[in-house]
């Protein structure tokens, strides 16, 4: 394998851990390489579809195309930043109140976290109902739905119905991006009309989002901070991001 070759497979790895990049995160990734050959290395990936262009940066193909990413890439991604969201967000869940858990590697760590009490869980994420499991006081309902492999996740028109006919005292969202512009998104069309159904059944909605994802942009909106209640995050949200909390009556932690 030549040099050229090594750099470019460096290069799809990194973005693909990343998920979307910046060319400015590009070059600090890389700085023994030009900007001229970066900008060569991108078309090139690009061209061979290893990795999607976009204005100013370049996104990991498993994003573009629905996936949005691998759980098992997710998990591994800004743990230390995850942490400090679930051990907030557990503080919030009162006994006796039915909550939801999204999909999500963040909500997967917080289904780890949760207390053995009497609560009703909803959730969409086989992985998160897999660490519900251990618990005994708590009851656990899982939506049908068709089975997103990547994410481990329950989403369709068949679970959206059902979620429609509940109440949450309070749902825990994970989400893809924020950006100023187009709100809270994911890449994935069923889970945004999946998260859209529990955001408005939910009487406080919470949202878990660590600072990585903010300015950045995904393919389907299911909400703005208009939608939310309290937005959980690891300490580092732009000062931007958080004015317009204020403005919204969002809560921050």
């Amino acid at each position: 394998m030549d040099s050229v070759e090594k750099r470019r497979n460096s290069i799809v790895n990194w973005i693909n851990e990343k998920g979307e990049v910046t060319f400015a995160q590009l070059k600090e990734a890389f700085p023994n390489v030009s900007d001229m050959t970066l900008r060569t290395d991108l078309k090139n990936l690009d061209d061979i579809k290893r990795i999607v262009r976009i204005h100013g940066g370049a996104r990991s193909v498993d994003v573009v195309v629905g996936t949005d990413d691998f759980m098992s890439r997710r998990s591994i991604r800004n743990v230390d930043a995850k942490k400090a969201i679930i051990m907030k967000a557990k503080e919030l869940v009162a006994p006796g109140t039915a909550i939801f858990l999204d999909s999500g590697s963040t909500t997967t760590m917080l289904a780890a976290e949760l207390k053995d009490q009497p609560n009703l869980i909803i959730t969409s994420s086989i992985s998160c109902a897999m660490e519900l499991a251990r618990l005994e006081k708590a009851q656990v309902v899982i939506p049908g739905g068709t089975m997103n492999r990547y994410s481990l996740s329950i989403c369709g028109s068949q679970g959206a119905g059902e979620l429609q006919k509940m109440k949450f005292d309070l749902a825990f969202m994970g989400v893809t991006t924020y950006n100023d512009d187009t709100g809270f998104a994911c890449n994935v069309y069923e889970e945004s009309q999946l998260k859209q159904t529990v955001i408005n059944r939910a009487l406080k909605t919470v949202v878990l989002m660590d600072s990585t994802k903010v300015g950045k942009n995904s393919t389907f909106t299911f909400g703005s901070l208009k939608d939310v209640d309290v937005v959980i995050s690891d300490g580092n949200l732009p000062e931007v991001f958080l004015a317009a909390c204020r403005e919204n009556n969002v809560e921050v932690l």
